[in-house]
């Protein structure tokens, strides 16, 4: 004998009752089946509205109806289209009837818990019915019994308790004399002993099947929905929620206590004690797995089975000094509590018994405020605590399995991995069985929380960054084509899901929660809102994604100056976008505190050398001990091009101009001619050394002409190019007089700076530096005579759209 239970949904339509018949002809073919369903999908908050219409004298309930009646009739027409005469009219007398009872609510204007359990069970009695006369329609050989005459209560309506000596021996005594292959019962519903129509609550349908299942004793309980099991999370909220196959009684419990809506705890106590395992299974699916709850859930891989969460929770907290060392408090609060008939979901107390923080359902936190600061009025006046303090917009999440307590660390790892995404804990609980760990964050923080959770301890350490780029002109497109490209190998081979949520030019920005699709990113972008420096932040924080990184490829101060504001929120920050590590030492400074505050990271590794790994080995040397001396450098790939392009057969403005096409300099040539770009670069080298200095601490010899120095313009500056070609053919002249090579040298010595045009001999490695490859050579502690060299192209969209990519992926790393 097997007892299947059919959710809501899956009687919710007729095409899924047809999959319901067919999974009980299937099974019917093998063993005597019992089949409790419940009410049609949607029906008992259907027939609650009409009857809440109904006593509030509104008429509308008549309207609410003829929908209820609609929706049965035209199922019925459906599922049997034919010779369906004697089923719509037995259908359309019970709806008659429960057309007279809304009349009768409407009358006196009253809705007793009595009228509303005789209300709600019409919900069941006509699904029960349709179904068990569909199966007869296809040839079963079934029978509908009214589980009214099975299951006996006491009079508590809306959660009558099941007396089990007279229930059990009614079980017992109809299925001992049934003949019938399928037997359809209808879920949720009882009589008390006085004969009263009563219901058993919340998930009772499911209480009905767990009722049927441990009066027989049979080998297994199915619970029939429309997911495949119980999953690791909530499914809508963690695309990556996978399905549970074994989960302890406990871990099941746990998991459905907090939040999981598959199974309702009270509908595993009948088989808890036999220890019938309870399968659940997908009506839309049947050939699904599932999930198996039984009473070991022979777990030895995993530390956690599930993470949950309970959604619009109050914290309220009872303080104050003269809680300390006093007996009683902790009884006459609760006591409080449980004359207002709230239930406390999760509870904390300091050692110091200076506090008690608990935690309960968000409604119900204004009349526990007022039944508490009343319990305690005089030791309020008395100062001996505070009144009650109350936070709301609030949830709670938990991480469950019974595998924990085996396992050290987990709770480490678990607020570790909150911390790390700026998810502020308002309270822990954690019980001695180290089943659950609970924890209090803010209502907004909920999918990160749970999507971090997950990523940590189900996903094999495959970890998501999302990533969101301002500036996506020459540099900033080359990046999106190379995540586009890398992002099967960064997943494969690295383990890290790489997507773009974010998207933003001058004119024009997009998002996506659920990752940008790649293939036609520009014509989205061309769709997307109106573009604002701080509308993109507030959308990058309003989606409040773990992982998040914000990518940084302008060179506008306004982009820099909201650095700030990213890492304060923990979102990481890469830029290529000099302004602001070579800006106040004070800014550079607090930057870099605020990334270790917030542990975002804050990489700038194309500020010096574009795609080169010059800061990265700078910091390596540091963090091993190794002090920096000197440092000598060709930093600018424009410069280097600019001059080994010039000679005497060419114009000095030809070459800056071809320099300015190929994408080597600023859009502004008087950024990178001026020296002003190197002597950034110098600056954040000599800073990541340990220095201490400003821009203007740095000696800077212009070689541009007076009129160039002084042009107000870009196009005025292009004119003086053309106009003191004979200044710039005098010091390549220079050079070539002393067999050396034009180079645009940054030195630092002994903490001092400087940046200018150096005529470089013949021998010296910077000679032929060639096309715009830059060079570093540092010179340190360990590297006191032959520095360490770092070579290679210093300029061009490509590469420096690569160092870009690099950092994003160091922070995938961390």
């Amino acid at each position: 004998m097997k007892v299947l239970k059919f959710g809501g949904t899956s009687v919710g339509s007729s095409k899924n009752i047809n999959n319901v018949v067919s999974i009980l002809t299937k099974y019917a073919q093998t063993s005597q089946v019992i089949c409790v369903v419940s009410a049609v999908g949607g029906i008992t908050d259907k027939l609650l509205e009409a009857g809440q219409l109904a006593q509030s004298k509104n008429s509308a309930y008549q309207e609410a109806f003829s929908n209820i009646k609609s929706i049965h009739l035209n199922i019925i027409k459906e599922l049997i289209p034919v010779n369906n005469e004697t089923v719509l009219s037995t259908v359309e007398s019970k709806l008659d009837d429960l057309k007279n009872l809304l009349d009768g609510i409407f009358l006196i204007n009253e809705l007793s818990p009595k009228t509303s359990d005789k209300l709600v069970s019409f919900g069941e009695l006509l699904s029960s019915y349709i179904i068990a006369e569909t199966l007869k329609d296809r040839g079963a050989n079934a029978e509908r019994k009214n589980s009214q005459e099975l299951i006996t209560t006491n009079s508590n309506f809306t959660k009558a308790e099941v007396n089990y000596t007279i229930t059990n021996d009614n079980i017992k005594s109809y299925f001992k004399d049934s003949n019938y292959d399928i037997t359809i019962l209808p879920g949720f519903v009882s009589k008390s002993i006085t004969g009263e129509i009563t219901t058993l609550g919340r998930g009772g349908s499911d209480f009905t099947a767990a009722i049927v299942a441990a009066a027989l004793q049979v080998e297994q309980l199915e619970i029939w929905t429309d997911v495949s099991g119980m999953y690791t999370a909530n499914p809508r909220m963690v695309k990556q929620a996978l399905p549970i196959d074994k989960l302890s009684y406990q871990e099941a419990m746990e998991l459905s206590h907090f939040g999981a809506k598959v199974l309702y705890p009270p509908t595993v106590q009948p088989v808890l004690s036999l220890q019938i395992p309870i399968h659940i299974k997908n009506t839309l699916e049947p050939d699904a797995v599932g999930t198996i709850i039984s009473k070991d859930s022979n777990n030895v891989t995993n530390t956690a089975k599930g993470i949950t969460n309970i959604s619009n929770v109050a914290l309220l907290t009872l303080q104050g000094n003269g809680m300390v060392g006093i007996p009683g408090f902790s009884r006459r609060l609760f006591q409080t509590l449980a004359q207002e008939k709230i239930n406390v979901i999760l509870i904390t107390q300091a050692s110091s018994e200076h506090s008690i923080c608990f935690g309960i359902d968000e409604k119900d936190a204004a009349s526990a405020k007022v039944a508490i600061d009343t319990e305690f009025e005089n030791e309020i006046s008395l100062k001996k605590i505070d009144p009650i303090l109350v936070e709301s917009d609030l949830s709670i999440i938990a991480l469950i399995g019974d595998s924990m307590k085996s396992h050290q660390g987990v709770s480490g790892k678990m607020f570790s991995a909150l911390g790390k995404n700026n998810i502020n804990i308002r309270a822990i609980a954690q019980g001695a069985s180290e089943r659950n760990i609970s924890a209090i964050i803010a209502q907004n923080d909920v999918k990160k929380a749970l999507n971090i959770l997950h990523e940590v301890f189900f996903e094999g350490n495959i970890k998501q960054l999302n990533v969101f780029i301002t500036g996506v002109g020459n540099v900033g497109e080359r990046l999106v084509e190379q995540i586009k490209q890398q992002r099967k190998y960064l997943k494969e081979n690295l383990k890290i899901n790489l997507r773009v949520a974010g998207l933003s030019n001058s004119r024009k920005m997009i998002f996506d929660g659920e990752g940008l699709s790649l293939k036609n990113w520009k014509e989205q972008l061309e769709t997307g809102e109106d573009a604002s420096l701080e509308g993109f932040y507030e959308g990058v924080k309003n989606l409040n994604l773990r992982n998040s990184v914000f990518v940084d490829v302008t060179a506008n101060k306004d982009v820099a100056d909201l650095y700030a504001k990213y890492l304060k929120q923990s979102i990481a920050v890469v830029a290529c976008n000099k302004i602001a590590c070579s800006s106040k030492l004070e800014k550079y400074k607090e930057l870099k505190q605020l990334s270790y505050k917030y542990n975002a990271p804050y990489l700038f590794e194309t500020n010096v050398g574009a795609g080169l790994p010059v800061i990265d080995t700078l910091n390596n040397l540091i963090a091993s001990g190794d002090k920096v001396t000197s440092i000598q450098a060709v930093l600018s790939g424009s410069l280097n091009f600019v001059f080994n392009n010039f000679n005497d057969t060419t114009k000095f403005y030809d070459v800056v101009k071809q320099a300015a096409k190929e994408g080597y300099t600023e859009p502004d040539p008087r950024i990178d001619l001026s020296g002003v770009d190197v002597a950034r670069k110098i600056l954040i080298l000599a800073r990541e050394s340990g220095t201490e200095m400003n821009l203007e601490d740095i000696e800077n010899t212009p070689f541009l002409s007076e009129a160039g120095v002084k042009s107000d313009t870009v196009d005025d500056f292009y004119q003086t190019l053309i106009d003191d070609e004979a200044h710039y053919q005098s010091l390549y002249a220079s050079a070539k007089a002393n067999n050396s090579q034009l180079k645009y040298v940054a030195e630092f010595n002994n903490g001092q700076a400087k940046v200018g045009l150096k005529e470089i001999p013949e021998g010296h490695p910077f000679y032929n530096l060639e096309g715009k490859d830059n060079i570093v050579m540092f010179y340190t502690q360990r590297y006191p005579e032959q520095p360490m060299i770092i070579k290679g192209a210093g300029a061009g969209a490509e590469v420096t759209a690569s160092g870009l990519f690099a950092d994003i992926i160091r922070i995938g790393n961390n």
